[in-house]
């Protein structure tokens, strides 16, 4: 029986006691299904090359473990009681910390660090879609998002045990210091760009959350030296990306020097950035919804505004539309975060699986599948709604992230 970490382990009343139920429920067989258990790496995906668009080349292996999925997955499997697979993954993405001087961004479910990406031109493709992909380019990116990530995760699993060991506590120091060194510089940012490096904004708010998390551990440790020293920093990143992030109208861009939006500024409310309440964050969540999305499915970016090194379209990120279910909770928009939610629901596979992407037109999947990625932001925007309408029955209910 899965506990779901909100009173006894039962689904609560309403909306969440009847679809939600078995959603939650097969999303968290996925996760443990793409779990591989000698070493407790959480698979992207189980497949490689299905395509974003039919025909198109935007086709990728995504049989690795991506670090950016650390605390989004901690805080699924915390949330529904898979304490156990939550600390196996912990101690994969600890043990890459430790070994490796610098995180890459994916690793092999072994913690392979060569993931050379090779095309196979002797396969046709699913649907005569080319490229079929051995390995994956990005493995060398530099994404520093990749770093909060990985420090959040230790916030998170720390949370839930109310202890640091000495082991993280050695590994986030030195990852702290890497995000504090490297956020100045430009990366290829969340969605791994091929085009050319840039400032994208939800890196600068990732490395926000390294220090950030680092200052709250720093202080649990009693380093209250050291935490100062690491609120600075976060305080000094924060001013730089309300400053250079943000567009004349107060809405959080892709990256700087820009006016684009990218659903990846999402990040802004639910990492922490910002209160729910402020005026960026409302008024970007409303941008995102109103402007990024096609039939209420929100894409990651325009692809034809934005340098990618690719060609062609694709669909919608599906995990980006529940982020904008979890926003919308947030900023006080429960109806229309439910409406969004039980839509994404009705277009769920036949076994109730996702791919990475949907076709907002024809709802078709798109892209690798199922995707780990998509079933983690199912699992927290549910939450985020079950939660809201607790809190709304009984004020002063739980929060999904504190």
């Amino acid at each position: 029986m899965i506990g779901y970490g909100v009173g006894n382990g039962s689904m609560p009343a309403r909306w969440s006691g009847d679809s939600s139920r078995e959603y939650l429920e097969r999303s968290a067989l996925t996760l443990k299904g793409l779990t591989y258990a000698p070493t407790g790496a959480l698979v992207a995906a189980a497949t490689t090359s299905l395509p974003e668009t039919i025909g198109g080349d935007r086709n990728w292996d995504y049989r690795y473990s991506w670090i950016r999925d650390a605390s989004f997955a901690l805080l699924a499997l915390y949330t529904l009681g898979f304490d156990g697979e939550a600390n196996d993954y912990f101690a994969f993405v600890v043990d890459m910390a430790e070994r490796d001087e610098e995180l890459q961004i994916m690793y092999g479910i072994d913690g392979e660090r060569d993931l050379t990406e090779q095309v196979l031109p002797h396969l046709e493709g699913y649907a005569g879609s080319g490229h079929v992909r051995v390995g994956n380019g990005a493995f060398d990116h530099q994404q520093h998002d990749v770093l909060g990530a990985a420090i959040d995760a230790v916030y998170l699993h720390t949370k839930s045990r109310d202890h640091l060991d000495e082991r993280s506590w050695l590994i986030l120091r030195r990852h702290v210091e890497f995000a504090l060194e490297y956020w100045r510089e430009p990366d290829r940012g969340i969605w791994e760009v091929r085009g050319e490096p840039q400032h994208f904004t939800s890196s600068k708010v990732m490395c926000w959350v390294a220090a950030d998390r680092g200052a709250h551990l720093a202080t649990m440790r009693g380093d209250f030296e050291l935490a100062a020293a690491w609120r600075v920093a976060a305080d000094e990143i924060h001013a730089d990306v309300c400053r250079n992030g943000v567009d004349d109208r107060g809405v959080f861009t892709q990256h700087y020097g820009t006016d684009k939006l990218d659903a990846s500024v999402l990040l802004v409310p639910l990492m922490g950035f910002l209160p729910p309440d402020d005026p960026l964050v409302i008024a970007t969540v409303r941008a995102i919804a109103d402007e990024l999305t096609v039939q209420g499915l929100v894409l990651r970016y325009v692809t034809k505004e934005t340098d990618d090194g690719l060609t062609g379209e694709e669909g919608s990120f599906t995990i980006c539309s529940f982020w904008l279910v979890s926003a919308l909770v947030q900023i006080g928009e429960l109806a229309e975060a439910r409406e969004l939610c039980e839509k994404l629901l009705s277009l769920a596979g036949p076994l109730g699986l996702y791919a990475e992407e949907l076709d907002p037109r024809s709802g078709h999947h798109l892209g690798n599948y199922p995707q780990a990625f998509t079933h983690l932001a199912l699992i927290n925007a549910a939450m985020q709604i079950i939660r809201a309408e607790q809190s709304l029955e009984h004020p002063g209910g739980l929060r999904l992230r504190e």
